[in-house]
């Protein structure tokens, strides 16, 4: 089992994060730029919020005008996936 680590926003919601694995987080980096090599936030969130946020599923119009949590839960997407851990006493689980 991948590596999982629970994350609570500012506000309070739950959210269990997944690592993918190595080849998925390069597919996310290699799919999220465009021609011109510039990272598309879009492609980033669609990918993170179905391939690393595992509970609760979510798309981005679910977020609806809260972009305060939909940033706030895509970047620390993006950082776990990236091995950056904010808590040094995280909840991890798996290996």
């Amino acid at each position: 089992m991948f590596k999982q680590r629970k994350f609570v926003s500012s506000k309070g919601k739950e959210y269990t994060l997944q690592f993918p694995g190595i080849r998925k987080v390069t597919q996310i980096r290699d799919r999220a730029k465009n021609k011109h090599g510039v990272p598309s936030d879009e492609r980033i969130a669609d990918d993170v919020l179905e391939h690393v946020v595992v509970s609760p599923k979510m798309r981005i119009e679910d977020f609806g005008d809260d972009i305060g949590e939909f940033n706030e839960v895509i970047g620390a997407a993006v950082k776990f996936i990236n091995g950056i851990e904010d808590d040094p006493d995280d909840q991890s689980t798996g290996s």
